[in-house]
């Protein structure tokens, strides 16, 4: 096993994937929103749980997705 190939020995960097950013951006939006509507319906239900936790981490997996939104449109636009 060699730990260092020479340049001329390489092979060529294949092609980058194409990819649907914007998709799975609001893919992953409409999940933390399915989640957000299941806390919501278990916060009248008589389960032990912390809220303020649960509502946090989804506040901030829905701002993330929507940064991510903005960034993607961004990128998109300078090409």
């Amino acid at each position: 096993m060699r730990l260092f190939v020479p340049h001329g020995e390489r092979r060529p960097q294949p092609e980058p994937a194409v990819t649907n950013d914007r998709l799975a951006f609001a893919v992953g939006i409409g999940a933390w929103l399915i989640g957000l509507a299941v806390v919501l319906g278990m916060l009248a239900a008589p389960v032990a749980f912390d809220p303020a936790r649960v509502l946090t981490t989804i506040a901030v997996g829905l701002a993330l997705g929507i940064v991510g939104l903005l960034v993607t449109r961004g990128r998109r636009r300078a090409r």
